[in-house]
């Protein structure tokens, strides 16, 4: 079946403006570009995930469970260049794939702890492998800061040591040169400065020959030159190999890493899939929050009853401006097929129109819309829109011969499953002859069984709305006292084009209007006085039902928030009995048990204790075996459950009698093996990379200095300083 909503469908109804500001609510490039790039989905098994998945992230704002941040930095090129053999990445490429991965688990270990809350998102998250590896790969390798870490090979740590060495000499040799020149009084009063990245001494030039050196420059006044002393030239070349030495082996240690993590590039894949995947549906969820945007339940029924609908780029505007958007209720079924709205212009006709084609393709893209939560919509095969002044410059066509092709294409693709949306149907000719032509278009459809909504001003078009079964008259609404639109649609009856009204509002003189009123036939001037008088009725008779209407609704909605406050009320109750029910059955086994010690302690008799507790738990027992007795039906099963009752009875008490002698047994097992323990720790040497808490405290951090009996302490977020005593061991460093 041929499925189909045009690019020009689609700019028709500015869905492009939609996308534009559902993508400003992105926090990546790339979810803006997934959003920019939403069409129509006709898989219905993928277009319900997705307006699941949005559903699901707009209630995750209103309870506890907040989804968590999936904010990433745009990995793809790292990971394309990391799939070449034999290649390496940057230390903070890696750490931005680590974070990745970091960010993907958090999401897969979330919404596998609430499926319930989220199942559509926990299906999703199936898909992906669950795997701590790259991340813990690269952590091995790079600290937070971006550095190599200098275990990650001894090689390295072989060479920084040196550098390190190689560093210490060369301070102390300037040291050396710089007390010796400052002694002879050969530098200036700045002693020393830094040229290419080092130190250098700040020589007067009239001694600069008496200092030996490598001459590196002289300030903007030649008063100053710059040496570095001889004594440091040899170390310095010794630093310069070395520093090279060390990018090399880095080099190689990141070549390294890039081979064990090249063979999961894939998996990175679908991590950045996945992001830009929840990217877009933030997006699309922080604007349905914003618009009070729901989910319409999907029908298989044909239908679409869009209750109290806005269209979303005229709210997003008026609200800007601080103007009350109005809002439209419409129903489409196989009772009420095509819909015919007619009116004055600038009433509001096009902007309906283009409301229920925008909401209905915004649904189809996975995107949630501004209407009543009790709406209702189907999903149509193909949406075909006639709208606005459609003339081709391009192709020479004028407005009319641009919408003969466009009517050739709707006959060409109209069924049983389309939505077809035309503005001012049948103008563009001769009003009659269009108007005949329109009629047979008309038809056309309504014999298609495709639903639809045209608006017009061709009254054969509304003599046609009435004589065909499922095809319904409505129009704007208007105030016949000013003359200005009330934007509200009422369905049942054509409206008058207000023609000779309006321009008299707008400064028309009244005897030109009767000139004109004269050269129309009279029998449509008296229709459409008619209509105009019955409208004027009708608006009279809606503004009472309307009164009636929000005073129902306001009653019924007073009478619910009464039945379920009492509902709220009765539950509080019974979950307060239960409570007290509980709390007098526990005061009560704990003063039988305060009575059981109390004699005890008075007679410190075991033996007696033992007997007494041990009757009261049969006691209790029996009592539990009352109130909660076992249906036994024949008489084997009530013999069987007497024996069984009775070896039961002795393996209690016997088991009773064991356990007081294990108790003592375990207690000073624990004794003993707690002693052991607390000898283990005080005698325990600590070691640097050793996790450790301090005493009282469940946050566990990392050794990173030992001085003496003091302690530094690495939490990764921040650093403290404590004695050995205070601490214990929770795990041995590596």
């Amino acid at each position: 079946m041929n499925k189909n909503i045009s690019e020009k469908s689609l700019q028709d109804l500015e869905f492009s403006t939609v996308l534009q500001h559902i993508s400003e609510y992105c926090i990546s490039g790339l979810g803006k570009e997934k959003i920019l790039e939403t069409k129509p989905l006709f898989d219905k098994k993928e277009l319900f995930k997705e307006l699941h998945l949005v559903d699901e992230y707009v209630a995750s704002f209103q309870n506890d469970n907040r989804i968590p941040n999936h904010g990433f930095d745009n990995i793809t090129e790292s990971v394309k260049r990391l799939a070449i053999e034999n290649s390496f990445i940057e230390t903070d490429a890696f750490l931005k794939i680590a974070a990745t991965s970091l960010t993907v688990n958090e999401h897969i270990k979330f919404f596998k702890k609430f499926e319930i809350l989220f199942p559509t998102f926990f299906k999703l998250t199936q898909k992906i492998e669950f795997t701590t590896y790259v991340d813990d790969e690269i952590k091995k390798i790079i600290d937070r800061s971006g550095e190599v870490k200098s275990n990650a090979s001894s090689s390295l740590k072989q060479i920084r040591r040196g550098i390190n060495t190689v560093r210490s000499k060369i301070g102390a040799s300037f040291s050396s040169a710089l007390s010796k020149a400052v002694a002879a009084g050969y530098l200036d009063d700045i002693k020393e400065t830094i040229v290419d990245n080092q130190r250098v001494l700040a020589v007067s030039a009239m001694h600069r020959r008496k200092v030996s050196g490598s001459l590196l420059g002289s300030s903007k006044s030649g008063g100053i030159v710059y040496i570095s002393p001889q004594a440091t030239l040899a170390y310095s070349r010794e630093y310069q190999n070395l520093v090279y030495e060390e990018k090399q082996e880095v080099i190689k240690i990141l070549r390294d890493l890039a081979d064990t993590i090249r063979p999961l590039v894939s998996l990175l894949e679908d991590y950045i899939t996945f992001l830009t995947h929840i990217d877009s549906i933030s997006a699309k969820a922080k604007y349905a929050k914003d618009m009070d945007a729901v989910l319409p339940k999907i029908t298989k029924e044909k239908k679409i009853y869009f209750k109290d609908a806005y269209h979303p780029v005229l709210w997003k505007k008026n609200k800007a401006q601080n103007i009350n958007t109005i809002s439209q209720t419409i129903k489409l079924d196989t009772n009420q097929q095509i819909i015919v709205i007619s009116g004055p212009n600038a009433g509001g006709k096009s902007i309906t129109l283009k409301t229920i084609g925008l909401l209905q393709v915004m649904v189809q893209s996975g995107i949630l819309i501004p209407v009543d939560e009790r709406s209702e919509t189907y999903i149509f095969d193909t949406i075909l829109t006639d709208i606005g002044d459609n003339q081709s410059i391009e192709n020479q066509l004028s407005t009319y011969s641009y919408r003969l092709k466009n009517m050739r294409y709707f006959l060409r693709k109209c069924n049983e499953n389309t939505l077809f949306l035309i503005d001012e149907f049948g103008t563009g000719s001769d009003p009659e002859l269009g108007g005949a032509l329109a009629e047979i278009f008309l038809e056309e459809f309504y014999h298609k069984k495709a639903f639809g909504i045209i608006t017009t001003h061709y009254s054969n078009l509304k003599v046609l709305a009435n004589e065909l079964d499922n095809v319904t008259n409505a129009n704007m609404q208007f105030n016949e006292k000013t003359l200005e639109p009330l934007y509200k649609l009422f369905i049942g009856q054509a409206g008058s084009s207000f023609t000779f009204e309006v321009a008299q509002k707008n400064g028309i003189p009244f005897s030109l209007i009767n000139k004109a009123k004269k050269r129309v036939e009279t029998e449509k001037v008296r229709l459409d006085k008619t209509i105009s008088k019955l409208q004027k009725e009708r608006n009279r008779l809606q503004k009472n039902s309307d009164s009636l209407e929000n005073q129902k609704v306001k009653g019924q909605e007073h009478l619910e928030s009464l039945q379920e406050k009492e509902l709220r009320i009765q539950e509080k109750l019974s979950g307060f009995q239960e409570l007290y029910d509980k709390n007098q059955k526990m005061l009560s086994l704990g003063r039988k048990v305060n009575e059981l010690l109390n004699k005890y302690f008075q007679t410190n008799n075991k033996k007696h204790l033992n007997q007494s507790f041990n009757k009261w738990v049969a006691d209790e027992k029996v009592k539990h075996a009352k109130k909660n007795p076992l249906k036994l039906k024949t008489k084997s099963e009530k013999q069987k459950a007497k024996v069984v009752q009775k070896q039961l009875q002795e393996v209690i008490q016997k088991v009773e009698k064991e356990v007081l002698k294990k108790v003592v047994e375990v207690r000073k097992e624990k004794e003993v093996k707690a002693a052991k323990i607390a000898k283990e720790k005080s005698e325990y040497v600590y070691k640097l990379n050793d996790r450790v808490k301090i005493i009282g405290s469940n946050s566990v951090g990392t050794i990173d200095k030992i001085e003496k009996k003091s302690v530094t302490i690495n939490y990764e977020v921040f650093t403290t300083k404590t004695n050995v005593n205070k601490i214990e061991l929770v795990e041995k460093g590596k």
